[in-house]
């Protein structure tokens, strides 16, 4: 089964994408971020022609998140728990019937959190508190679990391939990283870095100052397995080349593969 988080920075001004990229990549549950749209202005049609069943918790211009699955839906959830004053639509949960059972998969767009010394930042390593709680909630029903998304986390200086210009950014700040190893050691498993430690493998190349044809990435875009999900980890690797592309977004694809099947 093959499982994609990609932060598409506008579903209707990349619908050409997405849909040439569902037809190539062939994935059966994927992960969207930064959609940019209301859920009734999301391009579902488009895509259900496709096979995906299609779940949202849109945002009119910025946020918002989805995801497309060729599997049934068997229960949605929407919205992070833990703050009812928060309105920003970055978390939405599908779970699904395989051959082992219930599978869950999140699609997560984390606040990116900066300026520093604004309000932004306190936000952001609350709301991944909030996540780090639910999580250890979630992982007591010993079900595969998959937090794929945009987490705004470089986790170690190898995820850039200029650590030294991002010392200030609030996307490698000492407590972001701690925060997101804290999501680590309450049992997840990254799963790209389960497969390889190789330098130079990013996921997000900003439009400016010609980083993308410079290779001046940054690995931002993670998926995040329980033990049930990582016990059935097969592959996990970045679609680099859709960067290339005409009016792309500023994020790749990052996929892996369970060894899982629809029930």
């Amino acid at each position: 089964m093959k499982i994609v988080t990609w932060n598409i920075n506008g579903v209707r001004a990349r619908i050409g994408n997405l849909l040439h990229w569902l037809t190539e990549s062939a994935p059966d549950i994927v992960c969207l971020q930064e959609i940019k749209s209301a859920d009734d202005q999301f391009p579902r049609l488009e895509i259900e022609a496709l096979g995906y069943n299609v779940e949202t918790l849109g945002q009119k211009g910025f946020n918002g998140v989805a995801i497309l699955s060729k599997l049934p839906f068997d229960e949605v959830n929407r919205g992070l728990p833990g703050d009812d004053a928060d309105d920003h639509a970055r978390f939405i949960e599908g779970v699904f019937s395989t051959d082992k059972g219930a599978l869950r998969v999140v699609s997560l767009y984390l606040p990116n959190g900066n300026p520093v010394g604004t309000e932004k930042f306190p936000y952001k390593l609350g709301w991944m508190q909030r996540l780090e709680r639910w999580a250890a909630q979630r992982l007591e029903l010993e079900e595969p679990l998959v937090l794929a998304g945009d987490y705004n986390v470089i986790p170690e200086p190898i995820d850039a391939r200029f650590p030294e210009n991002w010392v200030t950014d609030a996307l490698f700040q000492p407590e972001t990283r701690q925060a997101f190893r804290r999501l680590e050691n309450l049992g997840f498993t990254e799963a790209l870095r389960a497969t390889t430690d190789a330098a130079g493998v990013y996921t997000f190349w900003d439009y400016q100052a010609g980083a993308w044809q410079k290779n001046n990435g940054i690995r931002i875009d993670h998926l995040m397995l329980s033990p049930e999900a990582a016990n059935r980890l097969a592959s996990a690797s970045v679609e680099k080349h859709v960067r290339a592309w005409e009016k792309p977004s500023d994020h790749v694809p990052t996929a892996i593969e369970l060894s899982l099947q629809a029930a």
